[in-house]
């Protein structure tokens, strides 16, 4: 099994790669933000709590979301593998999640960081704003919150995974393709090693 985690602030571009990965690569995208939004779209008490700690810029506790990984796994027993979006975001729920992958045999193989400055990310986050219907996108406080608390809690989850020599730092600003291709470069060199 391929277990990728694609990383990087809020705005990075991870959803619009994760997708080109997914259909590259025919691993299962198991967005934590995804699983959220849903919860929250069908008006589950666990989605109007989350959408209210959400929108005070603040992240979900780890029990909760480790739980919503263990069931999606649990539902693709014959996967190839899973691209980890958005997850995970301290170093407790890399740890938490490496002590679940073990448990069912199997382990993250590459972290790939898609690296953008800040300014770029807040203006990519307002456009995205304007258009998604996601209310922590519209207000640029609370978009430079998110890249704080990315800096100070999520930012240490790099170094976690640089000391397993799996961390991949690839540029984050460019076209689409230009960073696809950096992305596919990384993970094609990390799936020959498993042959």
């Amino acid at each position: 099994m391929f277990n990728l985690i694609l990383f990087g602030p809020p705005g990075s571009g991870k959803g619009t790669q994760s997708e080109k990965i997914v259909d590259r690569f025919g691993l299962i995208h198991l967005s934590t933000g995804n699983l959220l939004r849903q919860e929250i779209h069908d008006r589950t008490p666990l989605g109007l709590e989350a959408k209210n700690i959400m929108d005070k810029g603040q992240l979900v506790p780890d029990e909760v979301v480790i739980g919503m990984i263990d069931t999606c796994l649990e539902k693709h027993p014959e996967a190839k593998g899973f691209l980890f979006d958005g997850f995970p975001r301290t170093i407790a729920q890399a740890e938490a999640l490496d002590k679940l992958l073990s448990l069912k045999k199997t382990f993250i193989r590459k972290v790939i960081s898609l690296e953008v400055t800040e300014e770029e990310l807040v203006k990519r986050l307002l456009k995205r704003g304007e258009t998604s219907g996601r209310s922590d996108d519209t207000d640029e406080t609370v978009i430079r919150k998110r890249f704080n608390v990315y800096k100070a809690e999520t930012e240490q989850v790099a170094g976690y995974y640089e000391n397993q020599a799996k961390l991949e730092r690839i540029q984050g600003e460019g076209t689409v393709e230009d960073i696809f291709q950096k992305v596919s470069g990384c993970i094609e060199t990390e799936m020959e090693k498993q042959q």
